[in-house]
């Protein structure tokens, strides 16, 4: 238990310590790299609808080839 407790500590330590390491963005790079994820997760949403759209239109054209 006592080990336990031990390496739990030194664990939270080492966190602490890498924490004071980083460097973190200040509020214009924030708004910056928000809007650059935004805009890539909405040209990835396009891009798989329009994926998505092709191939349920390729599908539903075999299925009317086999009278499915």
């Amino acid at each position: 238990m006592a080990e336990t407790i031990r390496s739990t500590r030194d664990f939270l330590g080492d966190v602490r310590t890498e924490l004071e390491k980083v460097t973190w963005p200040d509020w214009p790079q924030l708004k910056n790299s928000t809007g650059v994820i935004i805009a890539f997760v909405v040209i990835l949403a396009v891009i798989i609808f329009g994926m998505d759209a092709v191939v349920t239109l390729v599908v539903q054209f075999l299925n009317s080839l086999m009278g499915v």
